[in-house]
């Protein structure tokens, strides 16, 4: 088999041109094609493309393609589902903050692609979801507290990684989120606090706190460089070759399910 050919989508932001970077420096990936928004500027794609098109016309790119890595905008990452449902194209999708109806449509799309969505496509971050699940389950008395930080610029909080956390620690303990405001006075229990911080230039850090009686366990990521998640995106992308339709996550291409 060749170089997979890849759809970078939302190509002009900072985890684009970090894709782009990550296939130009690594073997058996090709960029097919960079997607941008009509009238985005082009500021740091200098060097990243090569020979590949540099266009607005998705459908056209995803034809030429096996996989999409899909950093973009919620609106745009369920229009690139609905066309890779039609190519039958594998998309690895890192966007994050979608509404409810917006996850229905990328599960209807799964049903005729493979599509690997995570709010965090690190390998690390994978696994300090599944260490967090396993915590809560071994303590299920302690208050559990998902602190996250970024750069001044990220728009959605919590973070999609932090609820990623806050969703292992429910399943953990067989329940589903429910999220702990001070605001509302005492904590209730078996309920998850959520604190965002923004500012500087932060790509990501991340902590479980399990605070118990005269004692405190804390869980931690972070996350230096974009690369890691554009490594984990590539990974996703070779993963999904070949697999059946669905919806799946970074425990599927890590084989940490079930």
């Amino acid at each position: 088999m060749g170089a997979l050919r890849i759809v970078v989508a939302g190509a002009t932001g900072r985890m684009g041109r970090t894709v782009m970077r990550a296939i130009a420096e690594s073997e058996g990936f090709t960029l097919a094609a960079a997607l941008v928004r009509s009238g985005a500027r082009s500021d740091g794609m200098t060097g990243t493309t090569g020979d590949a098109v540099v266009t607005v016309d998705p459908r056209s790119a995803i034809s030429a393609a096996d996989a999409i890595v899909d950093f973009s905008t919620p609106h745009v990452s369920v229009r690139l589902s609905a066309m890779a449902s039609e190519k039958r194209v594998p998309q690895v999708i890192g966007t994050t903050g979608f509404a409810a109806d917006q996850e229905l449509e990328i599960e209807a799309a799964a049903r005729k692609t493979v599509i690997v969505k995570a709010p965090n496509l690190s390998v690390g971050v994978t696994l300090l979801a599944n260490l967090v699940k396993h915590a809560a389950r071994a303590l299920p008395d302690f208050d559990i507290e998902i602190l996250e930080m970024h750069h001044r610029m990220k728009v959605d909080a919590p973070s999609g990684t932090a609820l990623l956390l806050g969703h292992a620690a429910s399943d953990g303990r067989g329940a589903s989120l429910r999220v702990s405001d001070p605001r509302q006075g005492a904590r209730e229990k078996g309920a998850i606090g959520f604190a965002s911080l923004r500012g500087g230039t932060m790509v990501g850090e991340h902590q479980a706190i399990f605070a118990g009686p005269h004692e405190r366990l804390v869980l931690s990521h972070t996350a230096e460089d974009r690369m890691i998640f554009a490594r984990g995106a590539l990974l996703a992308a070779q993963w999904a070759q070949g697999r059946s339709p669905g919806l799946y996550t970074m425990n599927d291409v890590l084989g940490l399910s079930g």
